[in-house]
């Protein structure tokens, strides 16, 4: 009888890994809560590329853009699909569910971390205008003069963190939002907005053609692409350390064995130096990781956020 029953869970175990391995046996869809053309948008689609040759099977790229990638991540937690990821910043779970009351989908069960895929480069930019020339002017000039200054700072996580960051070093700038961050970019070059918290790639062009001055970037390593442009911690503020992250999530039920082979295929890819060289382009860095350690990285950032929100005295949106 016991030998049966042994038996039976050896079958059982080599039929689950069977069915493991089997994986993907269609086309694999990606949703991207963003637009096409955008950063996490050129990242996906460089992983999905390589993936589709690892996986022997399409992997197709669907844009969900919306609501500061709110749209797509509720389009995604809601789907039932075993051959459905979502690449994306992580925003949807470190910090919408500190700002929001009420979120279309449940961050800690419908969504889970598979893995790292992209860093992307964070710059703190000056308009000509301004005559601020570094990090330290900028923040002298916002003390001596309360609330003459003003930034702007694109969407997810930045707005928050870079507020946070201002008010706990006791500075005043007023703080302007848009809708479309192609008008705070112009209204920057014209010197409209003082400073801009946005990523670097962008910037970059801008930069080289003399219309703006990057200050720093947020990273812990300089931009192998603008390798003169010194990292905040640097200039002296290493408060002010953030990176862009994006990865690879999957739904509530995806098994273990799904979502490990999935981030070691992830790794495989950003080890590649051509894609590397890709991404470096668009001002982002390969990185590679397991589902542990981008959960962890989620779950502190969002720790971080909070703590953020707090001192901003935010109370989330319902």
């Amino acid at each position: 009888m016991w030998r049966s029953v042994l038996a039976a869970g050896v079958l059982a175990a080599s039929m689950s890994s069977s069915l493991a391995e089997s994986w993907p046996q269609r086309a694999v869809h990606v949703i991207v809560p963003v637009s096409a053309g955008s950063g996490t948008d050129i990242a996906a689609r460089l992983f999905a590329e390589r993936l589709a040759e690892r996986w022997r099977q399409p992997v197709v790229v669907e844009n969900r853009p919306g609501g500061d990638g709110l749209v797509g991540t509720a389009a995604f937690a809601g789907a039932r699909d075993d051959h459905l990821l979502m690449f994306s910043f992580g925003a949807a779970l470190t910090i919408y569910p500190v700002v929001q009351e009420r979120l279309p989908y449940d961050p800690d069960r419908d969504i889970v971390p598979i893995a790292a895929a992209t860093s992307t480069y964070i710059a703190v930019v000056a308009s000509l205008q301004s005559n601020i020339m570094s990090l330290r002017d900028m923040m002298d000039r916002a003390r001596e003069q309360p609330g003459k200054l003003n930034y702007n700072a694109a969407a997810g996580e930045l707005p928050y963190f870079f507020t946070g960051l201002l008010k706990g070093a006791g500075v005043d700038m007023v703080l302007i939002t848009y809708r479309d961050l192609n008008l705070a970019y112009q209204d920057l070059t014209e010197g409209r907005i003082d400073i801009q918290m946005t990523t670097l790639s962008p910037m970059l062009p801008l930069a080289q053609a003399g219309r703006v001055r990057v200050l720093a970037v947020t990273n812990g390593k300089r931009a192998p692409m603008a390798p003169e442009i010194p990292t905040a911690s640097e200039a002296g503020y290493p408060g002010l350390a953030l990176e862009g992250l994006a990865g690879f999530f999957g739904l509530r039920d995806m098994p273990a064995e799904r979502r490990e082979r999935v981030a070691a295929d992830v790794r495989a890819v950003a080890d590649d130096p051509i894609l590397s060289d890709r991404l470096l382009a668009i001002g982002q860095m390969a990185r590679a990781g397991t589902p542990e350690e981008f959960s962890r990285e989620l779950n502190e950032r969002r720790a971080t956020m909070a703590a953020m929100v707090k001192r901003l005295g935010a109370k989330p949106v319902q």
